[in-house]
């Protein structure tokens, strides 16, 4: 059910007011959600979803909870999100609990900090339950480890969005290019080309590997592989979509051998 509820009246009385769950619904794959979590959305009588959420996981609901969807895509909003969390406070406000599910997990990019201040600001009570990170969920699902003793040190997560002039990507550029470290980018599938640019160009190694995951954990994950400078090129040439994740640094080379002794493990397991 999509259309927004009315909320009639408000609660003078904050004690009386909803409760709101932040809630982490993982990568992708419905077996990743915690058990917390799954949890969490068979009691709930109303979910709030976002776009990566997939139908497996939105069906633990009970069949008589109201689901609205309030899911953002590049420049498909169904709601800003602005008028999410002004949602979320007007169904608490009247009395209404809710679950706030998002893909991934909610404080890792997912705007879930914003909503928790705007809750905490306006006395309405809540819960975060986490979710496993797409990070975490593509790393473990592709084959690249995303730490490792021999060859990172150090993992950074970071965005790859436009900045509000849509002319060029506002991070800081030389401490991504560290040696020994493996680099995240979320939602960077439309500024890959800029982001290995830049990198190289703050004295990254253009031979560093590097790879992108499509629909990581899902049966349709896809994962190229190259280098820092040959990726854009293989992503535009296969026309990769979102949501998908990049990973940068020396792990990446790791995954001919993980990714391939983990089919193998996965087909026995089918034949057994």
């Amino acid at each position: 059910m999509n259309a927004f509820p009315e909320t009639p009246y408000l609660l003078a009385d904050p004690s009386r007011y909803g409760q709101v769950t932040l809630l982490g619904a993982g990568p992708g794959d419905p077996e990743l959600l915690t058990i917390k979590a799954a949890k969490a959305l068979q009691r709930s009588s109303l979910v709030l979803y976002d776009h990566l959420v997939s139908e497996e996981i939105l069906a633990l609901a009970p069949a008589t909870a109201e689901r609205l969807y309030v899911g953002k895509q590049a420049s498909r909003h169904a709601l800003p999100q602005e008028q999410i969390i002004e949602l979320m406070l007007r169904l608490a406000r009247s009395g209404r609990s809710l679950v706030r599910l998002k893909g991934g997990d909610g404080y890792i990019f997912g705007r879930g900090g914003e909503e928790a201040i705007a809750l905490a600001e306006a006395g309405v009570p809540f819960d975060v339950i986490p979710g496993l990170s797409a990070a975490q969920g593509a790393g473990a699902s592709a084959g690249i480890p995303l730490t490792h003793r021999d060859h990172a040190g150090a993992l950074v997560f970071a965005t790859g969005h436009l900045r509000s002039d849509r002319n060029a990507v506002d991070l800081d550029w030389e401490a991504l290019a560290r040696p020994r470290q493996t680099l995240v980018i979320y939602m960077g599938v439309g500024t890959l080309p800029v982001i290995c640019r830049e990198l190289v160009a703050h004295g990254l190694a253009a031979d560093t590997p590097a790879a992108i995951v499509e629909r990581a954990t899902m049966p349709d994950e896809r994962c190229l592989t190259g280098t820092v400078t040959t990726l854009p090129m293989l992503a535009a040439q296969q026309k990769v979509r979102t949501p998908a994740l990049i990973v940068i640094g020396s792990v990446v080379g790791l995954r001919p051998l993980l990714a391939q002794r983990r089919r193998e493990t996965n087909e026995l397991e089918a034949c057994a």
